[in-house]
């Protein structure tokens, strides 16, 4: 991107790379959970896996990591109501969710700046060499391309043709360690309470391949660069997405 094409692109500001907003209370509210217990049995006791921080709130809000939001402000910053602070320019158009979806889901998509116009997809592939999970609308036209994380050596990618069967917005998680080949020893099972630095993130979009799903992730930093218990993980914010664009019978292509 070089200052020819940023400056040709400048008067339109959907297409500028950050833009400045200004922080609200609802953007800076929690709940919080900090310090994030990493043993399930631990992460059971609690009413949510909520955010650690703020901080990790807007970096999932505008699709990045808090990092990055670091090195596009000032360090004197206050996250506080009335602050401006840069951001890239992943701002919702539309939050016109469909007043039939749950209200937690529709503050889900909101919080996640999911814009609520998202194409049709018919079919969905899972690419492994590529890492890449695309959208096809019903004249195979290629409407999205998200990052993914599929399947390990232990877990491999069940090669082949599924379907989705339907989504589980903001999901609790039962932790099966007989389901885990690097469960520790003497681990039991357990419930883990939903929110997005919850296992499966904030959807769950279940396969008819038993104990298989599309789902979102707590570390969407790793995504493209770690393995997965064989499922298919994308960011919260794109797995959102995903879920607006596919219904129940949306078939489901793996390939290598």
């Amino acid at each position: 991107m070089d200052l020819t094409t940023l400056r040709a692109l400048h008067p339109y500001a959907q297409w500028r790379p950050t833009q400045t907003i200004v922080l609200t209370a609802e953007m800076l509210a929690g709940p919080f959970v900090n310090p994030l217990p990493k043993n399930p049995q631990m992460q059971a006791k609690l009413t949510t896996l909520g955010y650690r921080s703020p901080m990790e709130k807007l970096g999932e809000m505008f699709h990045t990591k808090p990092s990055v939001l670091l090195e596009l402000n000032s360090p004197q910053t206050r996250l506080v109501p009335g602050s401006k602070i840069v951001v890239p320019n992943a701002i919702a158009a539309d939050h016109a969710y469909d007043p039939k979806l749950p209200e937690t889901w529709r503050q889900t998509l909101s919080d996640l700046n999911v814009d609520s116009t998202q194409p049709t997809g018919a079919k969905v592939v899972v690419d492994k060499s590529e890492e890449v999970l695309r959208v096809l609308d019903k004249d195979g036209k290629l409407v999205a391309q998200f990052m993914a994380t599929m399947g390990s050596e232990h877990d491999p990618l069940p090669i082949g043709t599924w379907k989705i069967l339907g989504p589980s917005y903001n999901p609790p998680f039962h932790y099966n360690p007989k389901l885990f080949w690097d469960a520790k020893k003497g681990a039991k099972a357990a419930l883990l309470p939903p929110g997005p630095n919850g296992p499966v993130g904030v959807v769950w979009l279940d396969l008819s391949k038993p104990h298989y799903g599309i789902h979102g992730t707590p570390s969407p930093e790793t995504i493209g660069r770690a393995e997965s218990h064989g499922c298919i993980r994308l960011t919260n914010w794109d797995a959102a997405r995903l879920a607006l664009m596919v219904k129940p019978g949306t078939p489901a292509v793996f390939q290598e």
